[in-house]
């Protein structure tokens, strides 16, 4: 054999070995697609849940679970398989928390359960308008919000009150207070999720040279700066939770927490809470 036709010959074998190689690689094409997609994917959802746990979780629940009183729930089989249909959007249902965060909301669409923060009900949250994040992050936090889809839980509504509600007047004589009724209470109604887990609210437990709520509530009323009309700690923590403006502690906004509480709940709740925080020294 010629060296002219070894050299055609093991060209040949080279064209045909690419070809092999570019077959193979295009049929493993679909496969390298999708694992690139889900790493992808697995990142948003990485990068949504740091930006979730600093943007949304003060109103929304550190598990997304929502904030009686004040935020529906996320993580919540509701939202995932009624809610589009009760509004009738007809996009994507990450396209709706897309839009929600993005823009915000003036008013809440459910008031009666959850008003919200105050005044908008929800802040924006793009950067689009005047909110701190980018598009980008926008769409990580409902990537990882649609990540709650498959294992999602139906969330029970709060119920009503079980008898007539407590009111806004903190002179009325309230029975005697079970304080591990109201340690089961603040966290059913989601109190600890802004009091003890996060700092949305004054901090309940002690810190530093600060004692616990307990104590707190005598040297509230004493301050120079206190707006409110309680004359006791018992009566400062009733006014706290019936009428959440009347007294706003230094650094803290008005209208983050619930203002519904005298509708929602009883006396007995309120007897509960208010002997449950006497205890948190």
């Amino acid at each position: 054999m010629s060296r002219i036709n070894i050299q055609i010959f093991l060209g040949s074998l080279m064209i045909l070995a690419t070809s092999v190689v570019m077959v193979v690689y295009g049929l493993n094409e679909e496969n390298r697609m999708e694992e690139t997609r889900k790493a992808v994917q697995a990142r948003s959802i990485e990068e949504g849940a740091a930006l979730f746990e600093q943007q949304c979780s003060r109103c929304h629940g550190t598990q997304g679970t929502g904030i009686p009183g004040l935020c529906p729930p996320l993580n919540d089989r509701y939202f995932f398989d009624q809610r589009l249909t009760d509004i009738s959007w007809s996009s994507t249902l990450e396209d709706y928390i897309v839009a929600t965060a993005s823009s915000g909301r003036l008013t809440s669409t459910r008031p009666e359960l959850y008003p919200g923060q105050g005044t908008p009900a929800m802040p924006s949250f793009s950067d689009q308008f005047g909110g701190p994040l980018r598009q980008d992050q926008i769409r990580n936090i409902a990537a990882f919000v649609m990540n709650w889809k498959p294992t999602a839980q139906l969330v029970e509504v709060p119920t009503a009150p079980s008898g007539p509600p407590v009111g806004a007047d903190i002179t009325k004589e309230l029975p005697t207070g079970d304080p591990a009724n109201g340690e089961a209470l603040s966290l059913s109604l989601g109190c600890q999720a802004c009091h003890v887990t996060t700092p949305t609210g004054p901090a309940w437990p002690p810190s530093g040279d600060q004692p616990g709520i307990g104590e707190r509530a005598a040297t509230r009323i004493a301050q120079p700066d206190y707006t409110g009309k309680a004359a006791t700690p018992e009566q400062y923590l009733f006014e706290s939770i019936a009428q959440p403006n009347a007294f706003i502690v230094s650094g803290f906004a008005e209208g983050v927490m619930p203002g519904n509480y005298a509708e929602t709940l009883t006396d007995q709740d309120m007897a509960d809470l208010i002997a449950y925080l006497l205890t948190v020294k």
